[in-house]
């Protein structure tokens, strides 16, 4: 059974996507309307300079995280699901193909329903046709496989995002001149019993993103090895962030404080483009979600077969769990779960957060030792049931940042998502200093140097 997401390809670098084309198509997840959302939010709820404070600290952070993730990925063609067997064991790495696959899918609710509110908002009608149409046009492109079309998609559709949004952002400022409001906005000093300072508030919203690390590992195992310093540079790097969250929370914060009447909310963004560009609004919209719902769908649905597979035991064609993903994430999208996304980034921050922790301290360890790896197309008989010293650091990680985030203090959502890491982080090598056999890749059979 291939561990592997839908279409790719577990051989050599000859048969894994060239350095242009899996780039081309990790750049789809740059134009997330949600980037622009957040950031204007941010700014409105903690002031523009302390967003950007927070936005670079957390460009920097993302940056070199995924820089370790991806040469991993990439050097031994490891995907999420593949290397949570040796994390966690092979019981264990289904819980984290569950949450990879329902935070995909989470986010492929989001960015359509926000497609679906655009279209409702030029043409009219009832929304729950509009989420039809989202989830019938999106299905066709990635039921044949990420390698096939998603850097053609990216590569053609691109040029269109971009050009878009700096059409928009010169069309609202000769529309509506106002000067400098959007950089000016302030909120005033917060305390940190009050949730702030604003910038650390910042960093804290955004790690609950960090499933953008799981991305990056499912992504680069679609590489070839010889491309490790281009992608690690140019792909999963400090570029990439710079762009997906620097500049589109850039934009978001200036059209929100310059159109008026736009609303940082979760639709308020897509309605301020419609109202002021009209169609060409409604395009630029339709891109940016085609582009970032074509690998959340993709990842979503894959890992979605993988967790149906290994845990449930179902084998069923390709086609039909790509069906059986669309019908859930339309599902989803008749039900408020757009209202819930704060929360969401919350939980889904506490048990992310706590996977990536392991996962870095486990590359540290296994390449400080220079221990074998184990090849991502072994069976699970080959790992024990549990490792326990990566169930314990991610379950305990998480019970203390979920626990953190629900107690209702202000400063309990930023203490959690920070806090869950640094304990996941320091468990595990606690673990595996004093039984060094838990952090071994040891198998039965052979694995990969």
């Amino acid at each position: 059974m291939s561990t592997q997401p839908m279409g790719t390809d577990k051989g050599t670098d000859d048969t894994k996507m060239g350095a242009g084309s899996l780039s081309m198509a990790w750049y789809g997840l740059v134009s997330a309307m949600f980037f622009i959302y957040i950031g204007a939010s941010l700014a409105q709820a903690y002031g523009t300079i302390d967003t950007l404070i927070g936005l670079a600290i957390t460009i920097v952070v993302y940056g070199a995280i995924n820089r370790v993730l991806a040469g991993y990925a990439l050097r031994h063609s490891l995907t999420v699901a593949q290397f949570s067997r040796t994390l966690l064991g092979s019981k264990g790495a289904l819980l984290a193909t569950l949450v990879f696959a329902a935070t995909a899918i989470y986010y492929a609710v989001f960015e359509g329903a926000i497609l679906g509110y655009a279209f409702q908002a030029q043409f009219g009608g009832p929304i729950q046709l509009w989420y039809a149409m989202v989830v019938l046009y999106t299905v066709p492109l990635i039921a044949g496989g990420i390698q096939r079309w998603l850097d053609k998609i990216n590569g053609w559709l691109l040029p269109i995002y971009w050009g878009g949004l700096v059409t928009a952002v010169i069309w609202a400022s000769i529309a509506h001149p106002n000067g400098g409001a959007w950089l000016t906005h302030s909120t005033g000093s917060l305390p940190f019993v009050a949730g702030g300072p604003g910038w650390l508030a910042t960093c804290a919203a955004f790690m609950g993103v960090w499933i953008l690390m799981m991305y990056t590992m499912d992504f680069a195992a679609l590489g070839r090895a010889k491309d490790v310093k281009f992608h690690q540079r140019y792909t999963f790097g400090w570029l990439f962030y710079t762009l997906a969250f620097g500049a589109n929370s850039l934009i978001g914060i200036y059209l929100t404080f310059t159109i008026p009447g736009a609303e940082a909310t979760e639709t308020g963004v897509a309605g301020a483009l419609v109202t002021l560009m009209g169609p060409l609004g409604l395009l630029v919209i339709f891109v940016s979600q085609t582009r970032i719902n074509t690998a959340n769908y993709a990842l979503g649905i894959a890992n979605l077969r993988e967790f149906g597979e290994r845990a449930l035991r179902l084998r069923l064609p390709s086609l039909a769990w790509v069906g059986i993903g669309a019908l859930i994430i339309y599902l989803l999208m008749l039900l408020p779960v757009v209202k819930y996304l704060l929360l969401a980034l919350s939980w889904q921050g506490a048990l992310v957060t706590g996977w990536v922790a392991i996962a870095l301290v486990h590359i540290f360890f296994q390449e400080r030792r220079g221990g074998p790896v184990p090849d991502g197309s072994l069976p699970d008989s080959a790992f024990p049931a549990l490792n326990r010293a990566g169930v314990a650091a991610w379950v305990i990680s998480a019970i203390a940042g979920i626990t953190l985030i629900q107690a209702g203090s202000a400063w309990g959502s930023n203490v959690g998502s920070l806090t869950t890491p640094v304990l996941a982080a320091l468990i595990y090598a606690a673990l595996i200093r004093l039984s060094p056999d838990l952090a071994s890749d040891r198998s039965k059979v052979s694995v990969r140097r």
